[in-house]
């Protein structure tokens, strides 16, 4: 609704912003208990003091904010700040409006992918989205335009970590990819899982919202290269590539984070993640996960965000962090992925 342009009155006015009989035009200046100092008054701004007249309210709304239920609700200043560690539903009960807020912020987080026995490369960390509704410093990897949202519920998935891979290889089973993370119209792509030895065609790491790194092959062919990240494209991207491979019996590489792509070679660190504030602290999200080495243990370091360390750690929960590829020799049931979040976050008052 709104004031009428026309034939404007004061039982117009009350109509639109309340107000209980008898009132006059004194009790609707911008900033007190009936109009809130952001609605928007075509005519031009409604004073906070001093003259005020019928005609200065033409066209004027009241603001009405985004309300809603679901996750783990904080507040920080004018916003409310929704967080999903699992499956649930952000319930919107208040629509609200352009004058107020009718559209969400967020940060879509997927599960890491998993790491691989023998030289492993590092897991590629679950893809990362966000955008900012403002009032917070974000990561560099956050677009302006936000999801409007509408009196719906809309169902949250918080993809897990991939699985690493079990047992020698061959006859273990290969590490798998994380799983995607969604909230409405926006999917997060899981990570890329690690590439593994022996097995002709299967040491490139795989792509996803990350790239897994490639792992060190037991025979003289070319180092495999480490998955694609990013994929499917988004703008801004989701994530980074995993790392190259390098020589024969040599470690495995990096996957890649939110923020850098892996590191190639042997026992590659991870890529770093992206830190936001989105949750009114920094958080840093979306790590890759660090390559195995060729010996026993020194394995790479998991990218800031969760990424697990080189010798089978796995990446952090909540996080998105790539799984930690294993030593030489390990066939250890460690390095899953982590898995991913989901926040949503709205100006509320």
């Amino acid at each position: 609704m709104a004031v009428p342009t026309t034939n404007t009155s004061l039982g117009g006015i009350q109509t639109e912003f309340g107000g209980s009989p008898p009132i006059s035009i004194s009790e609707y200046y911008s900033g007190g208990p009936l109009v809130p100092a952001s609605a928007p008054a075509p005519n031009g701004p409604i004073p906070a003091s001093g003259q005020i007249s019928i005609g200065q309210f033409r066209g004027a709304v009241k603001a009405e904010f985004v309300a809603a239920t679901g996750g783990t609700i904080t507040t920080s200043g004018d916003y409310k700040i929704h967080t999903f560690n699992g499956p649930g539903t952000f319930t919107v009960t208040n629509a609200g409006n352009a004058g107020g807020s009718n559209a969400v912020g967020y940060e879509v987080v997927a599960g890491g992918g998993g790491a691989a026995t023998k030289r492993g490369g590092g897991g590629g960390a679950g893809g990362y989205r966000e955008a900012t509704t403002g009032g917070y410093t974000a990561s560099p990897l956050a677009t302006p335009t936000l999801t409007p949202v509408s009196v719906t519920s809309y169902p949250i998935t918080v993809g897990g970590g991939g699985s690493c891979q079990l047992g020698a290889d061959p006859p273990g089973s290969p590490p798998t990819p994380g799983s995607n993370s969604v909230f409405s119209t926006i999917t997060s792509t899981g990570g890329g899982a690690s590439g593994r030895s022996i097995n002709p065609g299967t040491q490139v790491g795989a792509s996803g919202g990350s790239g897994g790194g490639s792992t060190s092959r037991d025979n003289p062919a070319p180092p495999a290269p480490g998955g694609a990240g990013n994929t499917p494209p988004t703008a801004p991207p989701q994530g980074q590539p995993g790392g190259a491979a390098a020589g024969p019996g040599l470690g495995g590489s990096g996957g890649g984070g939110a923020g850098a792509a892996g590191s190639a070679g042997a026992a590659g660190p991870g890529g770093n993640g992206v830190t936001s504030n989105i949750r009114a602290t920094p958080q840093t999200m979306a790590g890759g996960g660090g390559g195995g080495a060729s010996g026993g243990s020194g394995g790479g370091s998991g990218g800031s965000g969760g990424g697990g360390n080189g010798g089978f750690t796995p990446g952090t929960a909540n996080t998105g962090g790539g799984g930690g590829g294993a030593n030489d020799g390990q066939n250890s049931s460690a390095g899953n992925g982590g898995s991913g979040r989901v926040v949503i976050r709205y100006k509320f008052q």
